[in-house]
């Protein structure tokens, strides 16, 4: 009797061990499905990183030959994080309260717009070199997109009552606007690529109320916010389907 029991026993635990096994297998699947998505997690954010890498390759390249050939003393060429940045000073640009653009800085326009259509990052899309680039950023449903963006500077002056335009944010934008045009034209770069936009005096680099009531010091400051800054910029941008 002791023995039928024991077997007893032995079959319950094993129907029991039965009934539980397919928790094992299916904890396998799951832990082995969970690695399968974290390594492609990985592959896909290191691919990311590689086009990113690559991208600022590009504008470094840019960067460094735009300096070198286009900064003085009021021309400043930076590396932001919004691309390549040229900062002219409006002084030299325009007349007061003008937006036409004065003709004697006509060959410094054309020396950017020369150097940045010939730039690797704007010929990435003829050089074979990056092909494999363009398509890794094509599989991901996007493409590479570059910009020149042009944004218009003035100081906190009002404009008087005479003036052409209505404020200083007509003002800014309509100076934007005039260097985006001679870029375009000296560069033979696609208008597409092109962009212009004027913030008046909202966007200082040196805040009036911060200076002081030195005249000089605050004639200084609204002479470095009276300014041009021209962005040339390459990201990816994914593609949208409008119905």
């Amino acid at each position: 009797m002791t023995t039928a029991v024991l077997h007893e026993g032995l079959s319950a635990e094993e129907a029991k061990a039965k009934s539980t096994a397919w928790a094992v297998t299916y904890a396998d699947l799951v832990t082995l499905l969970l690695t399968f998505f974290i390594l492609l997690l990985v592959i896909m954010n290191d691919a990311e990183k590689h086009i990113d890498r690559v991208i600022n390759m590009l504008l470094d390249e840019t960067y460094k030959e735009l300096k070198e050939n286009v900064e003085s003393s009021y021309v400043r060429v930076e590396r932001v994080t919004k691309g390549v940045k040229i900062t002219m000073a409006s002084g030299r640009l325009f007349k007061s309260m003008d937006a036409e653009v004065q003709p004697d800085v006509y060959p410094l326009l054309q020396q950017i717009g020369g150097i940045i259509r010939v730039s690797k990052i704007m010929r990435v899309f003829e050089d074979p070199r990056y092909k494999n680039l363009l398509e890794a950023i094509e599989k991901r449903g996007g493409f590479l997109n570059i910009e020149i963006r042009c944004e218009g500077h003035t100081d906190d002056l009002p404009l008087p009552k005479n003036s052409l335009y209505e404020s200083n944010w007509d003002l800014s934008t309509a100076r934007a606007l005039n260097v985006v045009k001679l870029l375009s034209r000296f560069s033979q770069i696609e208008e597409s690529k092109f962009s212009a936009m004027g913030y008046g005096e909202f966007r200082p680099v040196i805040d009036i109320k911060a200076v002081g009531k030195n005249p000089l010091d605050i004639e200084d400051a609204r002479a470095k916010n009276r300014r041009v800054e021209i962005y040339l910029d390459a990201f990816v941008k994914t593609n949208t389907v409008t119905g």
